[in-house]
Formats: C-alpha cells, sequence, structure tokens
C-alpha cells in the first residue's frame, strides 16, 4: 500500500500548516500510513515476542501457536500487569489497522491519495486486519483483559461511528466521504467484537465482509466517475443519472447497501451488533454500558443514511451543470461489469441468504465464546 499510494497516488499538492511544507498528496499519505502502522505494529509484535517467551513458563517449549496460546489464556495463565500490557499492545497494533477512533486519521488522506485499486484494496483487505486480530488473538488468549476492556472498546467504537457519520456529512470530496464512512462502519465491526457474545462476533465478521463488498464497490465507482469527470467535487457532479444512468443506478444501489437497508449485504452486520449491545457480557457494575452504546449506534445509523442520501443528492440527481454541456460520457462498460459483478451479486445473496457467511462462521464463534468466556 505504502508503494502504490506512493508511486500511483494523487499529485495534488498538501499543505502541512504545522510544519510550513508543501507535500505532493500522494507523498503526505504514504508517509502518514506507514508512520502510523508501524507505531501501531511495533507495540503488537512486542506483544507477540512477550506472548512467546511467557509460554516457556507453562509449556515445554516456547511457542507461536495461537491454538496453543488460546489454550494457555482460557485456563488463565496470563494474568496480573503481564496480561494488561500485552493486551494493550494488541490492541493499539490492532486499532491502528481498523481503524478505530481516534487513530484513524490516516485512512482518509490514504484513501483519498490511493489509486482506485489501492482504495479497494485497503477497504476490503487491509482493515478487516485488525479486526480479524481481535477476534483471533486477543480476546482468545487473554480473556480476562478483553473483558476488562470491552467497555473501553465498546465506548470508542461508538464515538467512531457517531465521528465518522459527521465528518461525512461535512465532506465535498466524493471519495473522502466513502473513506470516512469506512470509520463509522468499521465502528459498528468493533461495537459487536466488544459485546463479547457470539451474536456480536458473528455480526462483526459478516460486517467485515459485508464492508468490503459494498465499500469496495463505492470506490469503484468513484474512481470510475473520477476518470470521466476529472473531479470528485460532489458540487460539481449532479445530474450524473441523466449523463450515466446506469452508473448512478449502481452508485444508488451500493450507496443503499452501505446505509443498511435490510435485504443487502451491510443491513446484518449493523442491526445484529446493536442486538448484541442489548445484551453483552461485559457490563460495569450491574449496569450495561452497553445499553447506551446501542442508543447512540443507532443514532449512528441514521446519520449514515443521511450523509449517503446527501451524496446520492448532490452526484445523481438534479440537472447537471453548464460545466458538462456538450460533453458525451461513457456508461459502464464491459470491463466494469465484469469487476463490479460479483461485488453486487455479493451484497444481494449475502443480504438474503446471510446464512452463506453464519454457516461457515458459526460453529467457530461459538466455541470461541465457550472456550474464553464460558458461553
Amino acid at each position: 500500500m505504502y508503494f502504490m499510494i506512493g508511486i500511483w497516488g494523487d499529485r495534488g499538492i498538501r499543505e502541512v500548516k504545522a510544519f510550513g511544507w508543501k507535500l505532493e498528496m500522494r507523498l503526505y499519505a504514504s508517509l502518514k500510513f506507514f508512520v502510523f502502522t508501524l507505531f501501531g505494529s511495533a507495540f503488537m509484535l512486542l506483544a507477540f515476542i512477550a506472548l512467546y517467551f511467557k509460554s516457556g513458563d507453562f509449556l515445554a517449549e516456547r511457542t507461536w501457536n495461537m491454538v496453543e496460546l488460546s489454550d494457555l489464556g482460557a485456563l488463565g495463565a496470563f494474568t496480573g500487569t503481564f496480561a494488561f500490557l500485552v493486551f494493550a499492545g494488541l490492541a493499539l497494533g490492532f486499532a491502528v489497522k481498523v481503524p478505530m477512533w481516534p487513530l484513524h486519521t490516516w485512512l482518509p488522506d490514504a484513501h483519498t491519495a490511493a489509486p482506485t485499486v489501492g482504495s479497494v484494496i485497503l477497504a476490503a483487505i487491509l482493515l478487516k486486519l485488525g479486526t480479524y486480530g481481535f477476534i483471533r488473538i486477543a480476546l482468545p488468549i487473554l480473556p480476562d483483559q478483553a473483558v476488562s476492556w470491552a467497555p473501553w472498546i465498546g465506548l470508542l467504537a461508538v464515538i467512531g461511528i457517531i465521528y465518522g457519520s459527521l465528518a461525512c456529512l461535512a465532506q465535498t470530496d466524493m471519495k473522502r466521504l466513502i473513506a470516512y464512512s469506512s470509520v463509522g462502519h468499521m465502528g459498528f465491526v468493533m461495537l459487536g467484537i466488544a459485546t463479547l457474545t457470539d451474536i456480536g462476533i458473528n455480526a462483526a465478521i459478516i460486517g467485515m465482509v459485508a464492508h468490503g463488498l459494498i465499500t469496495g464497490l463505492l470506490f469503484f465507482i468513484a474512481g470510475s466517475m473520477a476518470h470521466r469527470y476529472h473531479t470528485r467535487d460532489m458540487r460539481r457532479l449532479g445530474g450524473n443519472l441523466v449523463l450515466m444512468p446506469k452508473m448512478g443506478v449502481l452508485l444508488g444501489f451500493a450507496a443503499m447497501a452501505s446505509l443498511g437497508l435490510p435485504a443487502l449485504a451491510g443491513f446484518w452486520g449493523e442491526f445484529m451488533a446493536l442486538l448484541a449491545s442489548f445484551n453483552p457480557l461485559a457490563t460495569i457494575g450491574e449496569t450495561s454500558v452497553f445499553r447506551w452504546f446501542m442508543v447512540f449506534g443507532a443514532i449512528g445509523t441514521v446519520l449514515t443514511a443521511a450523509y449517503m442520501l446527501y451524496m446520492l443528492r448532490s452526484v445523481d440527481f438534479g440537472e447537471p451543470s453548464e460545466e458538462w454541456a456538450g460533453h458525451e460520457f461513457h456508461d459502464v462498460d464491459m470491463y466494469e461489469w465484469i469487476a463490479w459483478a460479483p461485488l453486487v451479486i455479493g451484497t444481494v445473496l449475502i443480504g438474503i441468504f446471510p446464512k452463506i457467511v453464519f454457516g461457515a462462521t458459526n460453529t467457530a464463534v461459538m466455541a470461541l465464546v465457550e472456550k474464553a468466556f464460558g458461553g
């Protein structure tokens, strides 16, 4: 990603006022991406190494094996200050990659500067490394710490949902709006994980898959529109349904899926994360703060609808401006249909038949929750 952004990214100029620098957008974004992810990865690596050496206190040989480390975690082998610091290192590393608020600031710049294929890979693959790490490594290996940290993770997730949505409403760059939407969507994924329940973790997994399909499609469409219009400024892009009706319909479909419309893939992750928040495993005292998180998460779904409809109104609807008078734009071509059809089909199929994902994940998720948290 560093090289994709740095070599093929946006050549526009970005002024860094704090230092008085003027850098190419691609250089600024790639350096920022590299520094943030390297920072998080350093703490994550230290946590891995600590687990490796600590495992030697309980096993005949030290191990990196996640299954063996999870077995030790379920037996309560990792405790005290050691477990706290290791979970902190893992959480920091994974949170940068998700990214969670307030470690998200590299993402909008990276998405905006990246070429279209870079944005798609970033949204569909890289962001899932952090959430997968929480589910596969942090929760099963350090379950007691997961319970202690869960309300705080849930709080940051909800802040990310609300913040990402409000930031989207302030954007004029179509690609940057989609980038900020990822902060909100990954907030729902992290909220599901923070509940530490089988429903919540299943919600997180289907949310990851849905986000990869839907946001990947949105970035493809935004890139194709920018290639035709030579701008991503939504103030100049009205009337797309008139100029390129097929592209406009696809954008509307992706926007509806992204805001969580039932029968499309985006619905299940958001709905089930909120459902799991009603009865989570982790509480503070006798009151579950997650019910408040559920309320604010639900407000986030309304804000998601608001910014997606704002984007559709700005880009698809109305009449084209005089700027595009006399221009002829070619609508979706064969190569774009071939590339986008699997994403569209996957979004519809998972929305109607969520068992496509749940059938593959539910058994493993229930085993994880039973082993780590006792059901």
